[in-house]
């Protein structure tokens, strides 16, 4: 069964598995480094939003009103997104759920993971995604520096991708990043979260030489923004 990995830029990431569209931080409007908009999503079956930063929660709202996708968020920002209009049927569970909580969604399991970051309302997370029918295990660490719970997460989870923010100054940077991914315990990673803006990390020159000291084991999956993989 084929499973697509895009990436739109910054932590905007698309997910392609069993006939569903999984949508991440789907921030598309005033990203630089998104070659799309928002009124290009024609489909999209549940969105999920890690932080109520505008680089992060972008234009979640909108998409789950024109597609019809549903909403997964911590409460708080769920909570959120309904004043914003977003209809509570259209959120899981109607009011979102929380850090270590798991949700199934037509098959796809998601489990929500804390991140250290800060936010406007609730606090920031991650997700597990656990595709169905045997497919890979997918880590989205949302804006977070590195926790050393990460490791009990690597235990509970046989994580394939760990999605990770290398960009630094508001996330972790490429030495946490590589550290992270050996507490994982991940085959492969897909570094986000750098690029987008000047005082980010530019390239993943830095991530590719921290792996090789740090996590040896874990292959990097350099993507460019608009690009698309097969997990």
């Amino acid at each position: 069964m084929s499973n697509r990995l895009i990436w739109h830029g910054h932590a905007n990431f698309e997910l392609e598995t069993s006939g569903l569209n999984i949508l991440i931080d789907p921030w598309f409007e005033g990203n630089p480094s998104a070659g799309t908009s928002s009124g290009d999503v024609q489909k999209a079956d549940l969105v999920l939003v890690t932080h109520d930063h505008a680089d992060h929660i972008g234009q979640a709202v909108e998409i789950c009103k024109k597609t019809g996708a549903y909403l997964g968020a911590i409460v708080e920002v769920a909570g959120k997104c309904r004043s914003m209009g977003l209809d509570s049927a259209k959120i899981v569970n109607g009011i979102g759920f929380n850090i270590g909580g798991t949700i199934d969604f037509q098959g796809v399991q998601v489990t929500m993971t804390q991140a250290e970051h800060s936010s406007e309302q609730g606090s920031c997370v991650g997700f597990i995604v656990s595709l169905p029918d045997g497919g890979p295990c997918l880590y989205h660490a949302g804006d977070t520096g590195i926790f050393a719970t990460m490791q009990l997460w690597g235990e509970l989870y046989e994580i394939d991708v760990a999605i990770l923010p290398i960009g630094g100054v508001f996330t972790m940077d490429p030495r946490q990043a590589a550290l992270a991914c050996r507490l994982l315990g991940c085959k492969k990673t897909v570094p986000m979260h750098w690029g987008s803006f000047p005082v980010l990390e530019q390239n993943t020159e830095n991530y590719q030489r921290e792996l090789r000291a740090r996590a040896p084991g874990t292959e990097l999956l350099s993507m460019q923004p608009g690009e698309s993989i097969e997990i």
